[in-house]
């Protein structure tokens, strides 16, 4: 019996990857995709599958260089074999396991962040059929969205070390802290708006919402996503042209966001609606 569902692995970021695994399937129409992340070893660890019949691939440590996962982590590019188990382009430490799932021809795609990869994902076939082009720009196209919510995730997490600072209130590191806070949370918003996985998205949307949320509880004005992203954008010190840079729309986009939310807020300039937003537990 096919398995459509993944096998979990630690940390958040797999969040990302087993939802890409999906995309993958019904963007490459490739019945098989499994992958993983890259531990802290430098190896990487298949923890997700989708549409495999076996446990064969389970949790398999793949070293950079190993198999054609460990070649695309080794290139930080794209590797596709037509028959895995006869190619003399890649090292065959992996082929029980790749036979047991019957798998012949294979790709594999890293997931680079910050010129690092991070992951890997693979497609595969029960047939020796040549991926073309069109598969493969597909599966790249997938993984470039799994770098977009690792690079968001990352951001999440400078929130929350920004979000103690080390000197207690008041000191000169708290008020660098707070300031790291603050741009921060102006990345996280304009990222988050580009993230394609609905449930990814509203996990951040959350996260931000929780990291300004003022001690009074909800605020009774009312402001929507983008009001918000223009916002956070202009606590950050952004101009309406690096704004409407960061949130790919217009200034003049912008300036309308911004004045709705002045208005919204009483506030009759920027800095005002800054401070006002903060008060209302809007900003951290």
């Amino acid at each position: 019996m096919e398995r459509d569902d993944h096998l979990a692995a630690d940390g958040t970021d797999a969040v990302a990857m087993r939802a890409a695994l999906v995309r993958l399937r019904r963007a490459t129409g490739l019945p098989v995709a499994f992958g993983g992340l890259v531990d802290q070893g430098r190896a990487l660890r298949i923890s997700e599958l989708s549409g495999t019949a076996t446990t064969a691939l389970a949790a398999l440590s793949v070293p950079s260089g190993n198999g054609l996962g460990g070649k695309a982590t080794a290139l930080a590019r794209p590797v596709a074999v037509t028959d895995y188990s006869s190619s003399r382009h890649i090292s065959h430490e992996y082929d029980a396991a790749v036979a047991a799932e019957g798998l012949r021809s294979v790709l594999a795609v890293p997931v680079v962040v910050r010129r690092r990869v991070r992951g890997v994902l693979y497609g595969a076939l029960r047939t020796a059929h040549p991926l073309g082009d069109r598969t493969l720009s597909a599966a790249v196209g997938v993984a470039r969205d799994v770098e977009q919510a690792l690079v968001v995730r990352d951001r999440a997490r400078e929130l929350e070390t920004a979000r103690e600072p080390a000197s207690g209130p008041g000191g000169p590191d708290a008020v660098v802290a707070w300031e790291r806070l603050r741009e921060a949370h102006a990345a996280l918003r304009a990222l988050t708006s580009r993230v394609t996985d609905p449930e990814v998205q509203a996990e951040l949307v959350a996260l931000c919402d929780r990291l300004a949320a003022g001690p009074d509880g909800p605020s009774e004005v009312r402001l929507t996503p983008r009001e918000l992203d223009v916002l956070s954008c202009v606590a950050a010190g952004a101009t309406n042209a690096a704004t409407a840079g960061r949130l790919g729309v217009r200034p003049e986009t912008v300036k309308g966001y911004l004045r709705d939310a002045m208005r919204k807020l009483g506030a009759h300039t920027r800095l005002e609606a800054v401070v006002a937003a903060r008060r209302a537990g809007l900003l951290p």
